[in-house]
Formats: C-alpha cells, sequence, structure tokens
C-alpha cells in the first residue's frame, strides 16, 4: 500500500470529518479543548460566592474581610433552601449593577421566612495561587440579608455595586 498526496488528503479530510463529528454535537466541547474552567483556566484566579451565617457576630466584624483560615462563623448550605451553588455564585459574581430588584432578587432565593431572625452575609471569595504551591482565599463581605433588607458593605467603594446604573 503506497501513499499518494491525493491519499493523504483523503486521509486528512476524514480525520476532520470524524473530528467535526465527534465535536459539532457537543457544542463545541471536545475534552482536550474543554472550556470547562478546570482543564482551560487551571492557575488561573477564581471568584464565586458564598453565604456566611453571621447572626451571632459582633457588629464591629460583619465587614471584615477574612482568609478562609480566619472564618469562624457557618456557611450557609444553599442547596437546604433549594439554591443551587453555581447559578447563586455566577448572580452573585457576575452581577455589575446591584439594583433593588436584584438585591430584592437575592432575598427571594433563600425566602424571607428562612432568613427571618437572622442575618446572612453573602461573601465573593477570590482564590489564587501564590508561589509553587499555595492557595490563597479571601472571603470579602459583599451584601448582608435580612429578612427585612439588604446591606451593601461600608468599606467597598459604590463602584463595586453599581456599572453604569443606579442603586
Amino acid at each position: 500500500m503506497s501513499f499518494t498526496p491525493v491519499k493523504g488528503m483523503k486521509m486528512i479530510g476524514i480525520i476532520f470529518l470524524v473530528y467535526a463529528l465527534l465535536v459539532a454535537p457537543h457544542e463545541g466541547e471536545f475534552w482536550p479543548f474543554s472550556i470547562y474552567p478546570m482543564f482551560s483556566q487551571a492557575g488561573n484566579p477564581w471568584t464565586r460566592a458564598m453565604v456566611i451565617d453571621v447572626t451571632d457576630l459582633p457588629d464591629e466584624e460583619l465587614w471584615q474581610t477574612r482568609s478562609l483560615s480566619e472564618l469562624q462563623t457557618p456557611s450557609v448550605p444553599v442547596k437546604q433552601y433549594g439554591v443551587d451553588q453555581i447559578d447563586f455564585s455566577n448572580f452573585v459574581s457576575k452581577t455589575q449593577n446591584w439594583t433593588e430588584p436584584r438585591k430584592e432578587a437575592l432575598k427571594t432565593m433563600f425566602g424571607r421566612e428562612n432568613i427571618r431572625g437572622r442575618r446572612w452575609m453573602t461573601a465573593r471569595v477570590h482564590g489564587k495561587i501564590v508561589g509553587r504551591d499555595s492557595v490563597v482565599v479571601e472571603i470579602v463581605p459583599f451584601l448582608m440579608l435580612t429578612a427585612d433588607s439588604v446591606y451593601t458593605n461600608p468599606h467597598k467603594d459604590i463602584s463595586d455595586y453599581q456599572s453604569g446604573g443606579t442603586l
């Protein structure tokens, strides 16, 4: 069996066709070229969101930024309240204009009856690799939820809560 330029071109065409058939039905997702962060963005800084129950925390400590190891208050298991962690994290970390309806939507996610009598702090959690083998995780208080209100962090600039809109 000898290879000619024509056979070589046919072989390359077949490879591209097989690749297209494997990738096209999966919206461009094929593991070696994945858009999932664990494959395509490993080592990059990241931001997620979490909820912390700060009901028993003194007022003067509410808005302090902490590292993960300094966190002494319990986290709120969002799934227990019917909230998907990924959707919640995207909502908090990607919303640029924190208008009153957006704040109300955040509170509605958990239900006022579940927050009643409590103070829940929504925090943006930033992580990054430092050096070759260390990870720094910083928990930045962002919005505090009560049954009646949503409070913004008084130590943050107003531009952290709005981008071209009104708060």
